[in-house]
């Protein structure tokens, strides 16, 4: 366990912490990380787990319970869970708003402390486990996926966040003769929104835990399709020593939630990830409500992509396969940086395609994801199922469009679609253009010679701005690629596959329609949830009004 200590000089913080990646285990059969976590898991799926709201500390239940379904397995009850109703979350404000002002004159290391130490306890096999036995269960990851995201990605979002306010307390203004000047991180005025997703239980942990480090109370909207997950990030954080009433856990509708923050004075800053049309609608909302607010609320957002791999001619054939394969189709493609079009050379299409059948009709195991030869699993409910098939079934009555592998969908026990793989002719084809959030991957072919107006292609066919991937052995092809891409996304790979950013190593957000780009799990973030104060504090009192020009 490594506890923060920092050493006070003149008016400043200093510190010698510096954070590391947490180590990614391999789960190998027969370890003892893989029988804790078998244990954990039968424990989750032999009992009904039942999930309170939180506010103040206490837990509440109110009249409308739901229920959290194992997506592979649809018959199956995970948890029950109960909705903040509007009563209980202006309760939930007022407890913000109260408890605010306790928690951010807290000494800032005791503070990051708290944090440090729920790192130490997901790092933990005992809460490691929990954490990932939540994940795949109720969000249908397998083992490798639940293992990136649950435990190594919120364990390094705790740190790492730490290493950074650590790194800005040692920022001290220069005083003169006459004056001593600081320079305090303060929290926000008011409470913070955060609003988390389903295909992410380290999003959910960062949204709700960036701000409360630097001195703010939460409100957090759990996704109720990772309602265990988060919830075990809750008690985790908890069992670390954060105070009751810091984080208030209220799963609720997104219409009662959306209006009671916004129609609150209070609202200092929105933390948000999910789908565009629910962020513009908070931003509507609190363009509706400005002039009732103490202070300008901010917003932080990311939404989603549709997320691109350029293939040019002299690009590694074998890798150009494996990256897609990964990048498409693992977690179902329900990451906001998963690959859902590629551009592809015609002289490179006849061996990708092959490649990539054989692939995906020979090696792709699709099944539960407790399976540890399992590639990928379901998709997250009912609705998301839908939505894919749509897509599937357009594609299979469109003149421009040809379904070349996969396209069933099954939803008999869970929600099942087999990873899809679909040619078309036109480049401008909803396929190519829309959201789809699926394992569903479009290509279109380019003549080779017609890279330049592919590259124009890119950049206007798609709203968003989140990832994409360049694959080019050519250095002066990539220079010019990058530069013409330059605004096309928000994180760039180079012969790698568009999806697995790792905190500190790429702070992750895209612009346009993907979100206001401000990095998470890079320096910068944290800085969203703080509001400055400068203090000069003069050492003589002054002893005339004139200036020496007036003498």
């Amino acid at each position: 366990m490594y506890r923060l200590q920092f050493r006070r000089c003149a008016s400043t913080f200093s510190t010698r912490y510096t954070a590391k990646n947490e180590p990614i285990l391999e789960y190998r059969r027969g370890g003892k990380e893989v029988k804790q976590l078998e244990e954990t898991l039968n424990e989750y799926k032999s009992k009904l787990n039942r999930i309170p709201c939180i506010v103040d500390g206490k837990e509440v239940w109110t009249n409308s319970v739901q229920r959290q379904l194992l997506p592979f397995d649809h018959q199956h009850v995970l948890a029950e869970y109960c909705l903040a109703d509007p009563v209980l979350l202006e309760r939930a404000i007022e407890s913000g708003v109260k408890n605010r002002s306790r928690w951010e004159q807290m000494p800032v290391e005791e503070r990051a402390n708290i944090f440090l130490k729920a790192a130490d306890l997901g790092s933990d096999l005992k809460w490691r486990s929990r954490l990932l036995a939540s994940t795949m269960l109720g969000q249908g990851k397998t083992i490798f996926q639940a293992e990136i995201d649950a435990a190594c990605e919120v364990i390094d979002f705790w740190r790492f966040n730490v290493q950074y306010l650590a790194s800005a307390l040692a920022y001290s203004p220069i005083s003169t003769r006459d004056s001593e000047n600081t320079y305090i991180q303060r929290g926000l005025e008011g409470f913070v929104a955060a609003v988390s997703p389903f295909n992410f239980t380290a999003i959910g942990a960062n949204l709700a835990s960036s701000p409360a480090l630097m001195g703010n109370t939460v409100l957090w909207k759990s996704a109720s399709t990772a309602i265990l997950s988060n919830y075990v990030v809750y008690k985790l954080l908890e069992e670390a020593g954060l105070p009751p009433g810091v984080i208030q856990f209220v799963p609720s509708k997104g219409g009662d939630f959306g209006r009671a923050i916004t129609r609150s004075p209070h609202l200092a800053a929105i933390t948000f990830t999910g789908s565009t049309d629910t962020f513009m609608t908070l931003w509507k909302w609190v363009a509706d409500n400005i002039g009732n607010y103490r202070t300008f609320p901010r917003m932080i957002g990311e939404c989603g992509g549709k997320n691109f791999h350029l293939i040019h001619s002299s690009a590694d054939p074998t890798t150009i396969v494996y990256a897609t394969i990964r990048s498409a189709f693992e977690y179902s493609g329900q990451k906001c940086s998963a690959c859902s079009r590629v551009y592809l050379p015609r002289s490179m299409s006849k061996t990708f395609f092959a490649h990539m059948k054989s692939i995906m009709m020979n090696e792709l195991k699709i099944g539960s994801p407790l399976q540890h030869e399992t590639f990928t699993s379901a998709v997250i409910d009912r609705a998301s199922f839908d939505n894919i098939r749509n897509y599937i079934e357009y594609a299979r009555s469109s003149p421009t469009t040809k379904i070349l592998v996969g396209g069933q969908c099954d939803d008999s026990v869970g929600f099942y679609v087999q990873p899809t793989l679909i040619e078309t002719t036109d480049p401008k084809d909803k396929l190519m253009c829309e959201e789809i959030f699926g394992p569903v991957l479009t290509v279109y072919v380019y003549e080779d010679d017609k890279y330049d107006e592919t590259l124009e292609l890119i950049d206007q066919t798609s709203n968003y701005a989140l990832t994409g991937s360049i694959f080019c052995k050519d250095e002066n092809v990539l220079k010019k690629t990058r530069a013409r891409l330059m605004q096309a996304m928000g994180n760039l790979y180079i012969n790698d596959k568009s999806t697995g950013a790792v905190v500190n190593q790429q702070p992750f957000g895209g612009a346009r329609l993907s979100g206001t780009n401000d990095k998470a799990g890079g320096p910068h973030y944290i800085f969203r949830f703080s509001s400055p104060l400068a203090v000069k504090n003069m050492k003589e009192p002054l002893k005339t009004f004139k200036h020496a020009s007036m003498e």
